[in-house]
């Protein structure tokens, strides 16, 4: 009786922490597919967009170092809601943005908020959930990007194309209301990490992170994984209307088959890292996330179904890589010290995001007829970050009973 309540209770935490995932995922990712309708409203260019897509990134940079100061001080739940609402309120803010530097400064907030919520998500994994069954949870709770793609970006993207640019803020806002409400009814307190001795000096728990090796490789490998996919996904979306010839119109198809893919692909992956090992499993996803990254940056005018295909591995391999690594990240990390580290991880993602698009930004460039140029190039640097992370994994020590 009392493991089967031990269960729905691991059940119940991976619900509300999947649906506060959706939510600042898809508020995240809905601002690459809106790409082409917010340079056309706000009559912006390629690099004006990157701005906006890094400064998400880069505000979630410097709020993970300021969240080190404090994230391992707090009960998770209380916590993690504060930080929730004060992102829903960011997240409004954004749909009522009077032009494009109103939207450029509510992206920052967005990103401040949203980088201290997937740092906890990710620490409230580490501290409910055993090592044994860590990467299956993790599976389960990155369903929430299958789901924001499958269904969150291409609802998004309708109420964009058929009320304005705002709205997928608006419905992000109402969602993020609901699993609040939800969250304040089902969550557990998680308060073992404040068992211990409270740090002097409000940096010193950073300190302690930074100075453990095996943690800066972990740090490290994050930031190789994220950097090599984020070189690219900002502007696929740009691409297929450019240069693959795919219709505005039939940019949610590619999110739907994917986001459905990645749904299915998530948490048989996890169960796969966890029964044939973390390591393992990512290495050979990651070697086969070669090929589609590859081919979405260098294959030009298809058929709209050959460019499914592409997109299609590219979320199911990219994503999924991503299950077995953060187990990795997640377990290399002193248990008392979790939620500084992974506030430290969500900084050196953030940061990763933010430069690779800036990077890709400036390779990338419209060409005399319209089209994207430099977008195989930006290829090429995703494989060599690919490549090294694979060969780095087998550097990062993990704590398995942590």
């Amino acid at each position: 009786m009392q493991k089967h309540k031990s269960q729905q209770n691991e059940k119940n935490l991976i619900f509300v922490i999947s649906g506060i995932q959706f939510c600042h995922v898809l508020d995240f990712m809905i601002m690459m597919p809106l790409g082409p309708i917010l340079m056309e409203a706000l009559k912006i260019d390629a690099h004006e967009f990157g701005l906006l897509v890094a400064s998400y990134s880069f505000s979630a940079a410097i709020s993970g170092i300021l969240a080190t100061t404090f994230i391992d001080r707090f009960e998770r739940k209380r916590l993690i809601l504060a930080i929730f609402s004060l992102f829903t309120l960011a997240t409004l803010s954004c749909g009522l943005a009077s032009g494009y530097y109103t939207l450029l400064v509510a992206r920052g907030f967005a990103g401040a908020f949203g980088g201290i919520i997937g740092a906890l998500v990710q620490t409230m994994i580490g501290d409910a959930i055993p090592y044994a069954r860590r990467a299956k949870a993790g599976g389960m709770v990155s369903t929430a990007f299958s789901i924001a793609t499958v269904a969150g970006i291409p609802l998004s993207l309708w109420l964009a194309s058929n009320i304005q640019w705002r709205a997928p803020f608006i419905f992000i806002v109402v969602l993020a209301l609901l699993f609040f409400l939800l969250g304040l009814k089902i969550l557990p307190e998680l308060r073992q990490h404040l068992d211990h001795k409270g740090h002097v000096h409000p940096f010193s728990a950073m300190f302690a992170v930074l100075r453990d090796p095996n943690h800066l490789r972990a740090l490290l490998y994050s930031a190789l994984i994220i950097f090599s996919g984020f070189t690219i996904i900002p502007y696929i979306t740009i691409y297929a209307v450019n240069n693959v010839g795919i219709h505005q119109q039939e940019i949610p198809i590619i999110y739907l088959v994917g986001g459905a893919a990645t749904f299915f692909t998530a948490r048989r992956i996890g169960m796969w890292a966890d029964r044939k090992g973390k390591v393992e499993v990512y290495r050979r996803l990651a070697s086969g996330a070669i090929i589609p990254l590859l081919l979405v940056t260098h294959i030009g005018a298809v058929p709209l179904p050959v460019w499914l295909i592409c997109t299609t591995s590219f979320f199911v391999l990219i994503s999924g890589r991503m299950i077995p690594a953060m187990t990795i990240i997640t377990s290399a990390a002193q248990p008392n010290l979790r939620g500084t580290f992974m506030s430290l991880n969500s900084t050196t993602q953030s940061l990763s995001m933010g430069l690779a698009t800036l990077l890709a930004g400036f390779i990338i460039a419209h060409g005399e007829h319209g089209q994207i140029v430099g977008y195989p190039e930006v290829g090429y640097i995703a494989v060599a970050a690919n490549v090294l992370a694979i060969w780095f994994v087998g550097k990062i020590s993990i704590l398995r009973y942590s």
